[in-house]
């Protein structure tokens, strides 16, 4: 027997969305150096967009704002890295 899985509003999606991305503003970290190869992030009210500075053509993940925090704070306190 399969269930439907409910999307927790913490999920991560590239499904189409209703948000307008026309007049986002794209914000690169600092760390970048200029090289264009980072990530770039738009706050979007109760949504953050994040896309590839290398390839925008791709289309932006789009996270809460819980998801959002919840995983720069995690990068921030070292509990997220890279293995």
């Amino acid at each position: 027997m399969s269930t439907t899985r409910m999307a927790a509003p913490h999920d991560v999606t590239t499904a189409p969305y209703d948000i307008d991305l026309a007049h986002a503003r794209w914000q690169k970290s600092s760390y970048s150096g200029g090289a264009n190869d980072c990530v770039e992030v738009s706050e979007l009210g109760e949504h953050a967009a994040v896309r590839d500075s290398k390839d925008i053509s791709r289309g932006p993940l789009l996270f809460s704002t819980a998801a959002m925090s919840a995983l720069v704070s995690g990068i921030a306190k070292g509990s997220i890295i890279d293995r």
